[in-house]
């Protein structure tokens, strides 16, 4: 790990592994990128400061687990990502994704979080503006 750069993990069926990193090494504030993995996973590395990055897999049909968990992770702390071109959401699931899916309207499963119409395409950018001015360098 690089001092001063941001630090985006991308754990994939490793998630006992990666929060013992995490624990152990104590990273600062970083992202965690096309998150798909379990609550133990999401509430160790909220507890470090990181963003919740999700992509189109919690759109799949078999990703309940994973909407659970995002239901949960504070709004301030949750990133839409395209992961362009893979992973593409419901309903172009299949097709080369690309960041104009992300603008669609929220999810059904998410609704009970207060998202609506309106808000769900600007909640992204100053989540997202925010996250790239914490992982900045440091000026000097």
């Amino acid at each position: 790990m690089q001092p001063g750069l941001p630090l985006v993990i991308h754990a994939r069926e490793a998630d006992r592994e990666v929060a013992r990193i995490l624990d152990e090494e104590r990273p600062p504030p970083g992202v965690m990128h096309c998150f798909s993995s379990g609550r133990a996973l999401a509430e160790a590395a909220l507890a470090l400061g990181f963003y919740i990055s999700i992509s189109g897999i919690v759109t799949f049909r078999n990703a309940e687990d994973l909407r659970a968990i995002v239901r949960d992770v504070p709004l301030d702390r949750l990133l839409v990502e395209t992961d362009a071109p893979y992973l593409a959401p419901v309903p172009y699931r299949g097709k080369r994704n690309e960041p104009a899916f992300v603008a669609r309207p929220p999810p059904p499963w998410l609704s009970s979080r207060g998202s609506n119409r309106k808000l769900w395409p600007r909640r992204p950018a100053p989540t997202s503006s925010a996250c790239s001015r914490k992982a900045r360098p440091p000026a000097g």
